[in-house]
């Protein structure tokens, strides 16, 4: 039998690309809301929806199966950064990186400056884990008990929670949102992760400048119950030798951005100068756990839930969700993209962006309508990459452009959709709905409007070169 068939292959319809996105939006939504499963099965279910279109479109399935292929090769670089970020936080655990990180995280917490505390506590915990959900099922479960015993608003210490795990979980490259946004539209998680430094600065920055106000305003001079956060300190000493020291393997890996070295050499060094810290300052960390803890992740039995919670993580096994996840959104995104399917959605859509300020505010839109319409975090920033990333590339924009578009939105807006399973996710830790802790999660809201503001001042948006169309207007200037 052949795979030849009679037609020729011709451009979709709009209504058509649209059918393919709507069943797959159908499959996600009854996948996720209605039987709760993950995301994984009903993205295969769409991509085979996909590959249907595509054949009624006249192609057969040699070409599709290239298609999905090609779409998987484009994502390679970030699978094996995933890879390798597994090993690197397992070493981290069982060296005791990380939990010196948390433990040096939770030195700052004060009651007369609980609100910003809790932002920085959240915000180390986040960005040392990589994850803004283990730091809320965590960190932010002990610090609301203490923002209830301090008599402060129960909304704006959740605020105060989410606002800097997502700044950890956007900013860490230990985060698998922080390598899925640069592997859809085409960068690497270093050059992603540098370009975010200034727009997430200036978000960040007003973020704790308006927590400060609250805490003025909120805080009663009461006495602070800080029984759980000792509880976490006295376990870490406990269970690790904590030195200032082991704060050196995060340093090598921040010189490694600053001085331009690529992500997998330099994610690579930040694993060798955790085992050699750990096997220096952990008597219990040897090579063998080394290895074993890189493959499986860090495992331990405390008897504290906040302890058990946050450091059984870890190992190239764990990070298999997030590889299998991106290795299965190429595979629809290859044929959405080779068989025309997102141009014609995007030549309709990027009317409405004229100028490349506007199609950042319009991808923008587009990742928060994603989190409303497919609720889950990781699909608000594959299909709006997927369907942007060749547009980007048409007008000389760095893919760094739309990478910080698509973690400025989809990141960070998902815990604002109270049927996104991040909105739920935090509804059942926290025990506050989007109502509620909403209008506090400062940083979460803000930054999708400062990267807007900022795209529009040229600062968000960069040529092929990396270069900010901001820099390139003031050269013009000057001349």
């Amino acid at each position: 039998m052949s795979n030849q068939t009679s037609k020729e292959p011709r451009l979709p319809k709009v209504w058509e690309a649209l059918l393919t996105l709507g069943f797959l939006v159908a499959m996600l939504a009854l996948g996720i809301i209605v039987f709760g499963v993950d995301p994984h099965v009903p993205m295969i279910v769409g991509t085979v929806g996909a590959a249907l279109m595509a054949m009624h479109l006249g192609y057969n399935w040699d070409q599709i199966e290239s298609f999905m292929v090609s779409g998987i090769s484009k994502a390679m670089q970030s699978i094996i950064i995933l890879i390798i970020i597994g090993v690197l936080i397992g070493v981290w655990l069982d060296s005791g990186v990380v939990p010196a990180m948390i433990y040096y995280g939770l030195q700052v917490l004060k009651p007369s400056i609980f609100f910003i505390a809790t932002v920085l506590i959240c915000s180390i915990t986040s960005l040392a884990t990589g994850t803004s959900w283990g730091t809320m099922g965590t960190m932010g479960v002990a610090l609301m008990g203490i923002g209830y015993g301090l008599g402060m608003n129960p909304g704006m210490t959740a605020g105060a929670i989410i606002s800097g795990a997502y700044f950890g979980d956007k900013m860490s490259p230990l985060s698998d949102t922080t390598n899925l946004a640069p592997a859809m539209s085409g960068t690497d998680v270093m050059s992603h992760v540098k370009f975010m430094i200034l727009p997430t600065s200036v978000a960040y920055i007003l973020c704790l400048i308006a927590f400060g106000v609250l805490g003025s305003s909120q805080y009663n001079g009461g006495a602070a119950d800080l029984s759980t956060v000792q509880t976490i300190e006295n376990s870490l000493q406990e269970m690790f030798h904590i030195n200032p020291l082991l704060l050196l393997p995060p340093v090598v890996v921040i010189v490694a951005v600053a001085m331009k070295i690529p992500a997998i050499p330099g994610i690579t060094l930040g694993i060798l100068a955790g085992g050699i810290v750990g096997v220096i300052f952990q008597p219990d960390c040897t090579l063998g756990s080394l290895f074993d803890t890189g493959m499986n992740g860090f495992s331990c039995e405390t008897g504290v839930y906040e302890i058990d919670e946050l450091l059984n993580s870890g190992g190239l096994m764990n990070m298999m969700f997030s590889v299998s996840m991106t290795i299965i959104a190429m595979m629809f995104g290859g044929i959405m993209e080779n068989t025309h399917q997102l141009e014609v959605l995007v030549d309709r859509i990027k009317g409405l962006a004229k100028r490349p300020a506007s199609l950042v505010t319009v991808t923008e839109v587009t990742c928060i309508a994603s989190n409303a319409l497919m609720p889950e975090q990781y699909i608000s920033l594959v299909v709006p990459g997927r369907m942007y990333a060749e547009e980007y590339r048409k007008r000389g924009l760095s893919p760094t452009t739309l990478s910080n578009a698509l973690e400025s939105s989809g990141t960070v807006t998902s815990a604002l959709i109270p049927w996104n399973t991040c909105g739920v996710f935090i509804f059942s830790t926290l025990g506050l709905s989007v109502t509620q802790y909403g209008p506090w999660a400062i940083f979460n809201w803000l930054m999708p409007l400062v990267t807007a503001i900022l795209a529009y001042l040229g600062i968000t948006v960069a040529d092929q070169n990396g270069v900010r169309l901001f820099r390139k207007k003031a050269g013009k200037t000057s001349h």
